[in-house]
C-alpha cells in the first residue's frame, strides 16, 4: 500500500506504447483515471495487472485504446487513403493553420484572434461573452482534425495533442473558469470530444500523457453534466447528449451505466416537454429547432451503432420526424428561413443536405423532393400549412424558387429566443425576401441593440402605444383552399385590447389583410411594416409603399384610406447576420383610439408583383363591427371582380 501512495504523489517518466517519443505522465494523474475505469472488464485484463508499476500500466492502457474497436462511433476510424484530398475545405485549412499559431476563432462573426504563446483560454477581444464562450467549444479543433485526415500531416495532430493538454491544466472547473464551464459548452464538448478522440488517437503524438488527460477531462465533464439538467431548453439536450456522448463512447469508466441511463432518460423526457404536437420545439427559433433534431437524433444513432436498440421507442422517432416537416413546410422556397426569433435568413437550400437525410431515415419522398428541388421525389401535398400550438402558419403559390410565400407567427412565449411579435410575417416572392422579419442582431456585447430588435412595434404586426405585446394567442380560422386561403388569429397582448388579423391569400397571387384593434383600452393604434433593404417609394395620398428593385420582384403595401388614418415612416433596421445591421424603409398606419367604444379597422392589401405595382381595390361590405364573426370584402383586380371573406365558428 505504502508503494501505491508512494505512487500517487512521485511523477515517472513513462513511454508511449508505440515508443516512438518519450512522454511525462504524472503518476497522480494515471492513478486517479485508473481508480475511475472499472478494471474488473476483462478487456482491462492485462492493465489491471499491471497495476502497481505505471510505466507498464501507460503503456498496457495506451495499447488498449488504440486497438479498441469493439465501440463504434459516427466519426469513425477512417483510413488514411480514404479521406486524403478529401476531409477539408480551404476554409477548414486556413482555420486549421491559424490555431497552429494561437490565431482562434471563438464567436465566428468576429475576425480569429492570437490568444498568446502561452494561450489565454479566458481572452475576451470583445465585449460579447458569447467570443469566449465560444472559445471553449474549440471549433477550430475541428478544422484541425480535418485537416489532419486531408493531409496526412502530423503536426495538426501534435498541436491538437499539446492544445487539449494546456486546456484541461488550465481550465478546472472552478469559478475562475465558468467561461469554460457553462453546461452548454460542456455538453457540445462531450459530444465533440468523443470524435475528435476518433480521429486523432491513432498519431504518435497521442502519447499516455495525452490519453490521461483526455480521459480524465472526460469523466469530469460527466460528473459535471450530471449534475445540470436544463429542462425545457436547448441547452438541456447538449448536457445529455454530452453525457450520453462520454458514456456510451467510454464504457470502461465505472460510473458510464448510470451516466448512460440518465442521458437516455432525459432525452425520453425532453421529446415530450420541448416539441409542442404540431411539431415545432418550444423555443420557436428555426435554427435551435434544427439543432434540436440534432440533439435528438444523434444520442439514438451512436445507441443503435453499438448495439443498443430499446432505450429509444418508436414514439421517439415519430415525433422527430414531425420535427424535420418544419423546415420543408415553413421555409422559404429557395430554402431560406424566416428570421423570428432568434434565427438567421441563411443560404439557399441550407437544410436540403439535412432533409435527404431525413428522406432516407423516414422514408420520406416529399422530404426528397424539397431536397431536390423538384428533381426527385413526390411534390408535398398542399401549399398551406398550419401549426396551431406553435403558432406559425404558411401560404405559398407552388413550389419553385419563386414562388409566392407568406409565414406568419402567432403563438405562446417561446422564452429568451423568441421575441413579442405575435401577428408578424415574412413575405418571399420571385427568388426575393421582400419583408423579411428583423432578427436579433446580437445576443451580448450590446444589450440596446439587442434589445431594439426586440421590440414589438419593429415587427410587421399592431403595437398600442408602441408598447410591446404579450404572448395570448389564438387560432380563429385556418381554411385553406384551391384560389383562397383564409387565416383568422387573434393575439390578447394588451390590457383591455386583442389584436385581431385575418390573412386571405387570392389566386395564389397576392395578400388582403384585416386588422382589428378589439377592447376598451384607448391611445395610439399603429400598423407596423418593413420592406427590405432597398429604395422605396411612398404614396402619402393613397396610402402605399412599395419597394423599389430595378429588376424582378416587388411588393406593393397599400391600406384602405379613412379619413382618421395617418401614414408615417418610422425606423427600420434588420440583420442578415449576427453583429450586422442595415436601415431598411419601415413606416405604420397610426389611428387615435380615443374612446374605450371606437371601432378600429386596418385593411390592406400586400401584392408582391414585377413590373408596375398592381392595382387592387378592396370595399368592405355592409358595417360589421370590429369583433364580427362574418366579414365581406368586394376585391377588384385585373378585370377580376370578387367576393370573399370569413366565418368565424361560433
Amino acid at each position: 500500500m505504502s508503494l501505491i501512495i508512494l505512487l500517487f504523489i512521485v511523477s515517472v517518466n513513462l513511454m508511449p506504447a508505440d515508443g516512438t517519443q518519450e512522454n511525462k505522465v504524472r503518476s497522480v494523474d494515471l492513478y486517479k483515471l485508473l481508480s475511475r475505469l472499472n478494471l474488473d472488464r476483462p478487456e482491462l485484463g492485462t492493465v489491471r495487472r499491471s497495476y502497481g508499476n505505471p510505466s507498464i500500466t501507460a503503456s498496457q492502457l495506451m495499447r488498449f485504446y488504440k486497438s479498441r474497436s469493439s465501440i463504434k462511433h459516427p466519426a469513425g476510424k477512417l483510413s488514411a487513403s480514404e479521406m486524403r484530398g478529401k476531409a477539408a475545405t480551404d476554409d477548414d485549412i486556413k482555420m486549421a493553420d491559424n490555431a497552429l499559431k494561437h490565431i482562434f476563432i471563438g464567436q465566428s462573426a468576429y475576425p480569429p484572434v492570437f490568444c498568446g504563446d502561452d494561450i489565454n483560454w479566458g481572452m475576451r477581444p470583445v465585449p460579447d461573452n458569447e467570443w469566449v464562450w465560444q472559445l471553449n467549444r474549440m471549433y477550430f479543433w475541428d478544422a484541425m482534425a480535418k485537416a489532419y485526415m486531408h493531409t496526412g500531416d502530423e503536426k495538426y495532430a501534435e498541436e491538437w495533442c499539446n492544445q487539449l493538454i494546456d486546456w484541461t491544466k488550465k481550465n478546472p472547473n472552478d469559478g475562475k473558469h465558468a467561461y469554460a464551464w457553462r453546461s452548454i459548452e460542456a455538453g457540445i464538448r462531450g459530444q465533440s470530444w468523443t470524435g475528435l478522440y476518433q480521429h486523432f488517437i491513432g498519431s504518435p503524438h497521442f502519447t499516455p500523457e495525452v490519453l490521461v488527460a483526455f480521459l480524465n477531462s472526460c469523466y469530469d465533464h460527466a460528473t459535471y453534466l450530471m449534475t445540470q439538467y436544463r429542462t425545457g431548453s436547448n441547452w438541456g439536450l447538449m448536457e445529455a447528449e454530452g453525457l450520453a456522448f462520454i458514456a456510451v463512447t467510454f464504457p470502461e469508466f465505472k460510473d458510464s451505466g448510470k451516466w448512460r441511463e440518465e442521458a437516455f432518460r432525459r432525452l425520453n423526457a425532453e421529446i415530450n416537454i420541448q416539441v409542442y404536437p404540431d411539431g415545432y420545439q418550444r423555443e420557436l427559433a428555426i435554427g435551435y429547432h434544427i439543432g434540436c433534431i440534432n440533439w435528438f437524433l444523434r444520442t439514438p444513432n451512436l445507441a443503435r451503432m453499438n448495439g443498443i436498440n430499446d432505450e429509444f421507442p418508436d414514439s421517439y422517432l415519430k415525433v422527430v420526424e414531425k420535427m424535420c416537416e418544419v423546415p420543408m413546410k415553413l421555409t422559404f422556397p429557395d430554402g431560406t428561413s424566416t428570421q423570428f426569433g432568434d434565427s438567421w435568413t441563411g443560404k439557399p437550400g441550407q437544410y436540403y443536405e439535412r432533409l435527404r437525410e431525413w428522406a432516407t431515415m423516414f422514408d420520406r419522398k416529399d422530404f426528397l423532393y424539397v431536397a431536390s428541388e423538384g428533381r426527385e421525389g413526390v411534390i408535398p401535398d398542399s401549399t398551406a400549412w398550419a401549426y396551431p400550438y406553435s403558432g406559425f402558419y404558411s401560404m405559398r403559390s407552388g413550389w419553385d424558387k419563386d414562388a409566392i410565400c407568406l409565414v406568419l407567427k402567432c403563438g405562446p412565449d417561446g422564452g429568451g429566443h423568441c421575441q413579442p411579435d405575435n401577428g408578424t410575417f415574412a413575405l418571399y416572392a420571385g427568388g426575393r425576401d421582400l419583408m423579411p422579419d428583423a432578427g436579433s442582431y446580437i445576443y451580448s456585447g450590446d444589450p440596446e441593440g439587442r434589445k431594439w430588435f426586440r421590440q414589438t412595434k419593429v415587427h410587421q404586426t399592431l403595437t398600442l402605444n408602441g408598447e410591446n405585446s404579450k404572448y395570448a394567442p389564438k387560432l380563429l380560422l385556418w381554411e385553406p383552399g384551391d384560389n383562397l386561403d383564409i387565416l383568422v388569429v387573434e393575439n390578447a397582448g394588451y390590457p383591455d385590447m386583442t389584436h385581431r388579423r385575418a390573412v386571405m391569400f387570392i389566386d395564389k397571387k397576392f395578400f388582403v389583410i384585416v386588422d382589428e384593434a378589439l377592447g376598451k383600452a384607448t391611445g395610439d393604434v399603429d400598423l407596423h411594416f418593413q420592406l427590405a433593404p432597398g429604395k422605396a417609394v411612398f404614396k402619402n395620398e393613397r396610402f402605399s409603399v412599395h419597394s423599389d428593385f430595378s429588376d424582378g420582384w416587388n411588393v406593393l403595401v397599400q391600406a384602405k384610406k379613412q379619413k382618421e388614418m395617418t401614414i408615417n415612416k418610422e425606423e427600420g433596421q434588420v440583420s442578415f447576420r449576427y453583429t450586422v445591421k442595415e436601415p431598411r424603409p419601415a413606416f405604420c398606419y397610426n389611428i387615435k383610439k380615443l374612446t374605450k367604444d371606437q371601432n378600429v379597422r386596418f385593411i390592406t392589401v400586400v401584392a408582391p408583383y414585377t413590373g408596375s405595382d398592381p392595382e387592387i381595390k378592396v370595399k368592405l361590405q355592409g358595417k360589421p363591427k370590429p369583433e364580427a364573426s362574418k366579414i365581406r370584402l368586394k376585391v377588384k383586380y385585373g378585370g377580376i371582380s370578387r367576393v370573399i371573406g370569413y366565418d368565424l365558428p361560433e
